[in-house]
């Protein structure tokens, strides 16, 4: 962007055609990030001139956008884009939903048949969980109008998708290979992966409820074309057990797959042992694990109190050569948490390295850090 804005039909013919070359002109980015993380869009001036004496000369070179919502209609507006895929739109709203994407919109052929890859990240200012049912739906209204996506991704978006009770053919897809999302509670989950989407190969989710009894019959066929999973959710009591592990076990070729699990009133911690017994056992193509487990378990459960070297044992135990295990284990008033841990397994070893933050664990995030092992008790 910078390069282009600077050098762009300067008086140098040489130096005219560099920067019209692919490096400086497949991905443009018109936002800036301030420093709490909003989401702006660039100078006016920047936009303008872009839009009348730059990018009509090389939308053919284009192929991924970066906008911020405001932005977004004069700079499409600016040029043809034939060879345009990916779109990455910042600050969405309602508003921008029901306004361009509709058959009506002035981009109605570029989202139809162009667009494979959308990301759509919500205002963090208008992000309140909803599910009122006379809110326009941005996901109805998204596959409705770009239909060859491979890729999907809702960021903090309050409206929560709930398709438990609605139509097979609602959400059917032969092209979506990826797709990361928030849910309303398992049912959601379960009817994703139902079959309705049989290309999809990477899913990232978050379940905001975890319900005790599942509201339909779900096809629960193995999951031979998912490589990549990512689960956040908090589940009490048994549901670890009656919901993720099942859902786990069906995919028999995953290669990377990240929980962020947080379990209430449970009766047994979650240790090495039962994570190779329960979930790695029946993976045998998973090439990374990254996993933040809390467990809250009453004391009068524990027969006896858990040294970090016991709880290291436990993956020792189970057969990997551990290169790194990182544990943070602590008893706050009167219960016992498990807290960050990140493996890697390859072949027949694992790296064990805990995240830098939980919110590491995010969308987009697979980010490390080394960090110390120890036992804490207060």
């Amino acid at each position: 962007m910078d390069v282009l804005y600077s050098l762009f039909d300067v008086n140098n013919q040489r130096l005219h055609m560099i920067v019209k070359e692919k490096t400086f002109t497949n991905t443009l980015t018109f936002v800036l990030a301030t420093i709490t993380d909003d989401i702006l869009s660039v100078d006016d001036s920047i936009v303008d001139r872009f839009c009348i004496n730059i990018l009509p000369k090389i939308d053919y070179n284009i192929k991924s956008l970066i906008l911020e919502s405001q932005s977004m209609e004069r700079i499409l507006l600016a040029a043809n884009y034939p060879n345009l895929t990916e779109l990455k739109l910042y600050n969405v709203n309602d508003h921008v939903i029901s306004r361009h994407f509709t058959v009506e919109s002035p981009f109605r052929h570029l989202f139809q048949e162009q667009i494979t890859d959308l990301i759509l990240v919500y205002n963090r200012a208008i992000h309140i969980l909803s599910n009122n049912p006379n809110e326009i739906n941005v996901y109805e209204y998204t596959l409705n109008v770009f239909k060859n996506l491979k890729h999907l991704s809702v960021i903090q978006c309050g409206q929560l998708l709930s398709i438990k009770n609605l139509a097979f053919t609602t959400w059917s897809s032969l092209n979506l290979t990826k797709l990361c999302i928030d849910v309303f509670c398992f049912d959601d989950c379960f009817a994703l992966l139902d079959g309705r989407l049989k290309q999809l190969n990477t899913f990232i989710v978050r379940i905001y409820y975890i319900n005790d009894e599942l509201s339909s019959v779900y096809n629960m066929d193995d999951l031979p074309n998912m490589k990549c999973f990512s689960l956040r959710c908090r589940c009490e009591t048994n549901q670890y057990d009656t919901r993720v592990l099942p859902l786990l076990r069906r995919m028999i070729k995953l290669k990377e797959l990240t929980l962020n699990i947080i379990n209430d009133e449970r009766t047994t911690l979650i240790d090495g042992t039962q994570i190779n017994n329960q979930i790695l056992v029946h993976m045998p193509c998973l090439r990374e694990f990254i996993f933040h487990i809390s467990t809250e378990v009453e004391l009068h459960h524990i027969t006896h109190h858990l040294s970090n070297e016991d709880i290291q044992q436990t993956f020792t135990n189970i057969g990997y050569q551990q290169h790194l295990l990182v544990l943070f284990c602590k008893i706050i008033r009167s219960s016992i948490e498990n807290v960050p841990y990140w493996v890697r397994v390859e072949k027949a070893k694992m790296e064990y390295r805990r995240r830098e933050a939980l919110k590491k664990l995010e969308c987009d995030a697979l980010h490390l850090k080394e960090t110390h092992c120890h036992v804490n008790e207060q």
